[in-house]
């Protein structure tokens, strides 16, 4: 459903390219909780998990920037994973005011688990674009994202 405003044709496009935007996310993040591969973990307490998993231990002020979440989300999402055994927090002994985020071997077997089926469905979500064309959106959505940040 487009946009019912009004204004500038600029506007009018802007606010039509962010809505559907945010309709396929939405679409794509529905699908993801809908299906068995997550086990009942939130898209953040997954993001988390993955950059771990992929990055290795992080203190929580990095593992908010790559996952994009404030601080005082990253607390709550580290506060739940710790409290399902699946990360520990750790203060650094170069810096005691540093925090580093580790997995446990809980975390790193679930992880491992619900990881390749996360990628099977990625695989199938994105197979509705062809290569090329998934290329060319992440190479929009690079662009559209590093305006917003410089």
């Amino acid at each position: 459903m487009p946009t019912h405003y009004k204004g500038k044709p600029e506007e009018v496009q802007a606010l039509n390219t962010y809505i559907k935007l945010s309709r396929a996310m939405d679409s794509v993040q529905a699908c993801l909780l809908n299906g068995s591969s997550m086990k009942e973990l939130t898209i953040s307490q997954f993001g988390t998990m993955e950059a771990l998993y992929h990055l290795g231990p992080l203190c929580q002020n990095e593992l908010g920037s790559k996952i994009l979440k404030s601080n005082s989300n990253m607390t709550t999402v580290i506060d739940n994973l710790e409290k399902r055994g699946l990360v520990r927090r750790e203060r650094d002994t170069n810096d005691r005011r540093m925090i580093i985020i580790n997995l446990t071997d809980t975390g790193k077997q679930l992880i491992e688990s619900v990881f390749p089926e996360h990628t099977k469905n990625m695989v199938k979500i994105f197979s509705a674009l062809s290569n090329e064309e998934q290329k060319t959106l992440g190479d929009l959505l690079r662009k559209l994202g590093k305006s917003i940040n410089n």
